[in-house]
C-alpha cells in the first residue's frame, strides 16, 4: 500500500470510528497538513465514500468548519456465514450497522455442486436486494481459506479445493471476499465491539473454530491454518466419538453444535460441562503460550450459557499458570448469532476501504 492509500484509509478509519469531524479536526489528529487532508476529503467525495454532514457547532472563535462523514446510509455490504448447523444466512447491512434485508437456504444435502448452487442462489437474492451501492461481497465460510479465496479443506463439510471467489465473481458483479468463520467473527468483535487487542474467538456451529487477535491483528500461520483447533483430539488411546476427518476423539467431535445436540438427544444430562471442560483442556497451551486473557465465544447461546463458559474458564485456569495479574474473561460474542456475519461486513471494510 502506497503512501495516499494508507492516508485514505487513516481518513476513513477516523471517520467510521470516530464519527463527523471537520477537516481541520481530521489533519490535527491524523498529523498530515490541511491542504493534504482537504485533498483527501475532496478524493474521496469524488469517489462517493464521503458526503458533507453539515457545519460543525460553534465552540469557540472563529469560522465552523463543514463536517464530513462516511456515506453510512447509501454503501452497502453484502455478508455470508455459511458456519451455521442448519442453513446459510446472508444479510444486506448499510455502515449504519443496519440490517437491510435478510435471507437463508437449507443447509444442502448432496456434493459440493450442491452446496455451490445453494451459495450462489443466496448470493444472487441478496445482490437484487440491495438498493445502494455494494462495497462488495463478504462470506465467512468453515475451512483453512487461501488467499485466492479457495477452501482448500473443510472437513466437517465434506469440501476440498472449492473455488469460493471465483464462483461468486461470477454471480455478483462486486468484489468478493472469502474468509474462514472465526477468523471473520474475531475481526468483528474487534471492529465493531471494542474488543482489546489480543483475543481468542471460539466460533462453535456446525463445526469449531478459533479466531486469535494479538495486538489487533489477526494471526494466519504459515499455511493460514492458525486457529483450525477443531481436529485437535482431546480423548486418548483412539477414544471418542467418531469425526468427520476420519479419526476418534476430535475436539469438534465432542464440542460442534450437532455433537452437543446428539448427546442431548440421547439424554446426557453432562454434556453441556463435558463440552466446556474438553473446549478448556485444548484452549489452555494456546492462552498459557500467548498470554491471553479475553475468550469470546460464538454461537448457539442455548447450548453455550453460562454452565458451559464457566466450566470453560475453570478448566483454563486449572490448566495453566496462575499468577496475581491474570484473569480468565470468558465471554458471549457481542453480536450472538451474528458474529460471523458481522465479521464477514468487517472484513470487507477492510479489503476495500481500509479500515481496522
Amino acid at each position: 500500500m502506497d503512501v495516499r492509500s494508507r492516508n485514505r484509509a487513516l481518513v476513513l478509519g477516523m471517520l467510521f470510528h470516530g464519527g463527523p469531524s471537520s477537516r481541520a479536526e481530521l489533519a490535527r489528529r491524523s498529523g498530515l497538513t490541511r491542504v493534504t487532508m482537504s485533498d483527501l476529503v475532496a478524493e474521496l467525495v469524488e469517489r462517493g465514500l464521503v458526503v458533507e454532514h453539515g457545519i460543525q457547532e460553534r465552540s469557540g472563535r472563529g469560522k465552523p468548519g463543514l463536517l464530513v462523514d462516511v456515506d453510512r446510509s447509501a454503501l452497502h455490504v453484502i455478508a455470508i456465514d455459511l458456519s451455521r448447523p442448519q442453513s446459510y444466512v446472508g444479510a444486506v447491512f448499510n455502515l449504519l450497522g443496519e440490517e437491510l434485508f435478510r435471507a437463508s437456504v437449507p443447509w444442502p444435502t448432496g456434493d459440493s455442486a450442491t452446496a455451490e448452487a445453494a451459495i450462489v442462489q443466496l448470493a444472487e437474492q441478496l445482490s437484487a436486494a440491495s438498493s445502494g451501492r455494494v462495497l462488495g461481497l463478504g462470506v465467512a465460510t468453515p475451512g483453512i481459506v487461501s488467499p485466492s479465496g479457495i477452501v482448500e479443506t473443510a472437513p466437517n463439510v465434506g469440501w476440498t479445493g472449492f473455488s469460493m471467489r471465483s464462483v461468486l465473481e461470477r454471480t455478483v458483479p462486486v468484489p468478493v471476499h472469502v474468509s474462514n468463520d472465526a477468523n471473520a467473527a474475531a475481526v468483528g468483535e474487534h471492529m465493531f465491539a471494542g474488543s482489546r487487542g489480543d483475543i481468542l474467538l471460539v466460533k462453535i456451529g456446525r463445526g469449531v473454530g478459533a479466531g486469535i487477535l494479538v495486538r489487533g491483528e489477526l494471526v494466519i500461520g504459515s499455511h493460514m491454518a492458525a486457529g483450525e483447533i477443531g481436529h485437535v483430539t482431546v480423548g486418548t488411546d483412539d477414544v471418542g466419538p467418531a469425526c468427520a476427518c476420519g479419526r476418534r476423539g476430535c475436539l469438534e467431535a465432542w464440542v460442534s453444535a450437532p455433537a452437543i445436540r446428539r448427546r442431548l438427544a440421547d439424554g446426557d444430562d453432562g454434556v453441556i460441562r463435558d463440552a466446556g471442560e474438553r473446549l478448556g483442556i485444548a484452549l489452555a497451551p494456546i492462552i498459557g503460550a500467548l498470554n491471553l486473557e479475553e475468550i469470546v465465544i460464538a454461537g448457539s447461546d442455548d447450548l453455550l450459557g453460562d454452565d458451559f463458559r464457566a466450566t470453560l474458564a475453570s478448566t483454563i485456569r486449572d490448566r495453566t499458570l496462575p499468577t496475581r495479574e491474570r484473569t480468565i474473561d470468558v465471554r458471549r460474542a457481542t453480536f450472538g448469532d451474528d458474529a460471523v456475519l458481522r465479521g464477514a461486513i468487517a472484513t470487507v471494510l477492510a479489503a476495500e476501504l481500509g479500515i481496522r
